[in-house]
C-alpha cells in the first residue's frame, strides 16, 4: 500500500489548485479523525481521503471523475480497497458504498467543502468561527455555495449512521485541529 507522502506526491502532480489540494487536505482531516474515532487504519483512509479528486484537474466532467482518474491509481500501485472508495464517492459510478471507509469518505466529502466556504465568510475567514446552527443556516440558503450538493451532506451522515448535527459537529472540529494546514486558521 502506497504511503501518506506518495499519495500527497499523486495530488501534488495531478492537482496544481491550491484550493483543490486544500479540498483534499480538508477531507483528510475529517476522515482521519473518524478513523481515529472508529479505530480503523488511519493511514489507509489519510491516503483514500487526500487522493479522491486527484484527478479532478484533468477529468472534471461527469462521468470521467473519477472513473477515468481510477486506472491512473491502479498504475501507481493504489490499493483496490481505496480505489473502490474513490469511485463510490460520486453517485453516478454505480459504485455502491458498502464499507465504512466507502461511506465517511462520502459524508465528509461535500461538508468539509462546505465548511471551508463558511469559513471564508466569516468576520475573521475562521473555521473557529463556523458551528454547527451556521453551517445548518447556510445549507438553508441555496446561493450559498452553490455547487456543493446539501443533498449528498445530508445522505451521508444517514448513510454513516451519525446524526446530522453530531457530523457536523465532529467535522468542524477535525477541520480546527488542521486549520493552519487548510488556510482557515483566520486572524482570530
Amino acid at each position: 500500500m502506497i504511503d501518506r507522502h506518495q499519495a500527497w506526491d499523486i495530488v501534488c502532480e495531478f492537482t496544481h489548485s491550491e484550493s483543490l489540494r486544500k479540498h483534499a487536505l480538508a477531507v483528510e482531516a475529517c476522515v482521519t479523525a473518524y478513523a481515529r474515532d472508529l479505530n480503523q487504519d488511519e493511514q489507509k483512509w489519510s491516503v483514500t481521503a487526500l487522493l479522491h479528486d486527484f484527478d479532478w484537474e484533468i477529468h472534471p466532467q461527469m462521468p470521467d471523475h473519477p472513473m477515468k482518474g481510477e486506472p491512473l491509481l491502479a498504475e501507481r500501485g493504489v490499493d483496490e480497497e481505496i480505489r473502490r472508495a474513490i469511485l463510490s464517492h460520486a453517485n453516478y459510478s454505480g459504485v455502491p458504498r458498502i464499507s465504512l471507509l466507502e461511506k465517511t469518505l462520502y459524508a465528509c466529502d461535500e461538508l468539509a467543502g462546505f465548511i471551508t466556504a463558511i469559513s471564508y465568510v466569516k468576520p475573521h475567514r475562521s473555521v473557529f468561527e463556523v458551528d454547527v446552527p451556521s453551517v445548518k443556516r447556510k445549507m438553508k440558503d441555496k446561493t450559498f455555495a452553490r455547487s456543493v450538493n446539501r443533498e449528498d451532506i445530508l445522505q451521508g451522515a444517514a448513510e454513516l449512521d451519525v446524526p446530522l448535527d453530531d457530523h457536523i459537529d465532529f467535522c468542524i472540529k477535525a477541520m480546527q485541529a488542521k486549520a493552519e494546514a487548510l488556510g482557515i486558521k483566520g486572524s482570530l
